[in-house]
């Protein structure tokens, strides 16, 4: 099986994209020691393929040719069509090699990018919630409420970080307070089930704020998660500050299970832009104690660390580290390597 360990270079310049299904950010690497050239974020409804957006907001801005691309995608990788979980994209890697002069590309997971991003950036860019102290060789895990709910684990062994992607943002959720059993049952479901991506991203917030009012029997004007972050924030809306405090009792519930999975002593790290939004929230909220409510392992979870990422282009730190030295990471590129 190839891993990145087998490949000793990329030949720059090299492309890097991170494509979720509302935003895509993307850069180029000229070389191993310079920074990453940075290009406005897109939004992946303005075009109609990444192809095409690539071309009109990368290539025709610049006069650099990458040679190879490094693309991260909300979505599993698997084939020659690769089809994003919330977006209408479809990445053809063959096709994008002809049409866009790419010479290798490799395609990963969104949420390996966010993994890589974790041993890419310092504690600068990061903020804690809660105690702990992280091991620096143990396990992590990374899960970010956006679009969907990724989720990814980074494992070190052999001298080398493993990231270890997967869909963990559609396991089950349950309810488990009183007041959970009384919300819960107006909750929207996909095919009568309630998932951690039901609750834990932009909609599933606004899913929560809807429940509530049936719940309550009280309106609930707000139809997106800004408003009702904003409202939760500026204290004047009790409907909408219950929701964003549910959410994030429900993300520390999610987080302390996956912890519990990886054994994340190393630290387990929140990202995307609804962490960073409700940082403040998730400071005062339940989420830590939920986290740590993990009996018999209770104890455990209190020496685990949390932080939330605060670098607006994480997963491009993340792919720019394992673009300049891939031997560093344990990427399995079978399957997901394409070469002209």
């Amino acid at each position: 099986m190839a891993r990145s360990t087998d490949i000793e270079t990329l030949n720059f310049p090299i492309l890097i994209g991170d494509i979720g299904g509302t935003n895509a950010r993307f850069a180029i690497l000229i070389d191993s020691y310079a920074e990453p050239k940075e290009f406005p974020v897109i939004q992946t409804a303005d075009f109609e393929t990444i192809d095409q957006a690539i071309q009109t907001m990368i290539l025709d801005r610049t006069s650099i040719q990458p040679r190879s691309a490094v693309l991260a995608v909300a979505g599993p990788v698997d084939g020659d069509e690769i089809h994003l979980t919330n977006c209408p994209w479809v990445v053809r890697p063959k096709v994008m090699s002809a049409e866009l002069g790419l010479q290798d590309i490799l395609i990963l997971n969104d949420f390996e990018a966010q993994a890589l991003a974790v041993v890419a950036l310092g504690e600068e860019h990061m903020v804690k919630i809660g105690p702990g102290v992280a091991d620096p060789s143990a396990s992590r895990v990374v899960l970010g409420p956006g679009t969907g709910l990724g989720v990814a684990g980074l494992v070190h062994a052999l001298r080398t970080w493993i990231p270890v992607p997967g869909e963990g943002g559609h396991m089950d959720m349950g309810p488990r307070t009183k007041r959970d059993f009384e919300v819960f049952p107006h909750l929207e479901t996909i095919e009568g089930r309630i998932s951690g991506e039901q609750l834990l991203c932009g909609r599933g917030l606004v899913n929560i704020y809807h429940a509530i009012g049936k719940a309550d029997r009280v309106a609930t004007p707000f139809t997106t998660p800004a408003e009702i972050t904003g409202a939760a924030l500026d204290k004047t809306d009790t409907v909408a500050a219950e929701a964003v405090s549910m959410f994030c009792t429900c993300l520390g519930r999610v987080a302390g299970d996956l912890a519990l999975v990886f054994m994340s002593r190393g630290g387990v790290y929140l990202t995307g832009g609804i962490a960073q939004k409700i940082v403040p929230l998730l400071l005062s909220s339940g989420f830590r104690a939920a986290f740590e409510d993990k009996a018999p392992h209770s104890e455990l979870m209190r020496a685990m660390p949390v932080y939330v990422i605060t670098h607006p282009m994480a997963a491009l730190s993340g792919l720019a580290a394992f673009a300049r030295t891939p031997a560093r990471f344990g990427v399995e590129t079978a399957g997901r390597r394409w070469k002209a």
